[in-house]
């Protein structure tokens, strides 16, 4: 009973995050999975890419209703980073996991550095450009793979930074590459994953994807420089998080 509530919990948080800030969804869902709920990293991070892949989809579908989803851009993002996710991913296998954990810690901080940042003003026009689309999708495919999470809370910041998206926009969009890469990443895995435990994976999705419905209401009531501070603050959480376990692995 301890467990599932816990799942539920975590799930509305993680929803909470995908549909109101466009990503970190992954970032707090492997944690809580693995800290709280007594997955293995493994099994944790197959189950997470399964959770966010739910999630965003059903997210993308409520943004996209809206128009609030650059459907060119967000294309190249993810066609751009499949080929780097793999290739990243396999060398993924072969660093020791303290130096993977502290390069997540650094990347999240610098991303949250970046949107804490003046927002840069709305742009007039919104047309792709797609070197600069297809350059960025591919550093961010390059580090999911690396890194084994959605890559959200990279996109976000790639889409307001690089291509000047409205953060709304660049929410929506954002879901639709965590949603690509996160079905293909956990393609990859099928069939070499640990077990799951459904029991748990079930309320957590179940919840998540609720979650994300009022993180989709509560991103339309807020302000775009107020959600770049709170998605900041968030990655910066996870950040110290990560680094403080990076130490624990190497103590």
């Amino acid at each position: 009973m301890i467990t599932t509530v816990l799942a539920l919990v975590a799930g509305a948080v993680v929803g909470l995050a995908l549909g109101g800030l466009g990503g970190g969804g992954s970032v707090l869902a492997v944690p809580a999975l693995i800290y709280l709920l007594g997955f293995s990293p493994s099994a944790a991070t197959t189950a997470s890419l399964l959770i966010v892949t739910a999630t965003t989809a059903t997210a993308l579908y409520g943004h996209a209703r809206e128009g609030a989803v650059a459907w060119r851009t967000g294309a190249l993002f993810a066609l751009a980073g499949i080929a780097p996710a793999f290739a990243a991913g396999t060398l993924a296998d072969h660093l020791p996991q303290p130096a993977l954990t502290c390069a997540f810690s650094a990347i999240a901080a610098l991303a949250a550095v970046r949107m804490l940042r003046p927002a840069p003003g709305t742009p007039r026009r919104t047309r792709t450009h797609p070197g600069a689309a297809a350059g960025a999708g591919a550093g961010l495919g390059a580090v999911t793979g690396l890194l084994g999470v959605g890559g959200g809370f990279l996109a976000v910041p790639a889409l307001t930074g690089v291509l000047r998206l409205p953060m709304r926009r660049a929410i929506g969009t954002s879901l639709l590459v965590i949603t690509v890469n996160s079905l293909t990443a956990l393609t990859a895995r099928t069939g070499t994953a640990d077990a799951l435990d459904w029991a748990v994976v079930a309320p957590f999705t179940g919840a998540a994807i609720l979650g994300a419905r009022d993180g989709k209401r509560l991103a339309a009531r807020l302000s775009g420089p107020l959600l770049r501070r709170v998605f900041a603050y968030v990655l910066l959480v996870v950040a110290a998080f990560m680094l403080v376990d990076a130490v624990a692995l190497r103590a």
